[in-house]
């Protein structure tokens, strides 16, 4: 249980002044991100006439499209974001299993199996060679 005798004390306290100076940079920050976000959003959102075609699209469209042709062209980076971003992505899975000691125990004498056998095959090897 924590009482008075084991509670360590904290090796750094930031004063009222530092603490206000953080407070207000943290505010600056989110503020400036929030500012980002909302100028991607109207760029996504705006219209784009597209050099080749004419047509007209959103930023997002034009975006696509720009990926779609680096793909076509063998683009790896922008093949994946292609994939990935029409929902084809493939899945990774990792499985967990439960091993038990018997099971260990066979793993380990197939080593030493293997590990006696490649030994023995070293040193008949250097048998034949020196024939």
């Amino acid at each position: 249980m924590a009482n008075e005798q084991n509670l360590k004390p904290s090796e750094y306290k930031l004063s009222q002044e530092e603490a206000k100076k953080g407070g207000i940079k943290s505010g600056e920050t989110r503020r400036r991100k929030r500012d980002l976000k909302l100028a991607m959003q109207a760029l996504l959102e705006a219209d784009v006439k597209d050099k080749r075609t004419g047509e007209i699209m959103s930023g997002a469209e034009a975006i696509a499209l720009a990926q779609y042709r680096k793909a076509m062209k063998g683009d790896a980076k922008a093949f994946e974001l292609v994939r990935d971003t029409s929902g084809q992505k493939p899945v990774e899975k990792v499985e967990q299993v439960n091993i038990d000691g018997e099971y260990l125990d066979k793993v380990n004498e197939l080593k030493a199996f293997f590990n006696g056998e490649e030994q023995q095959r070293d040193n008949t090897t250097d048998k034949e060679e020196s024939e």
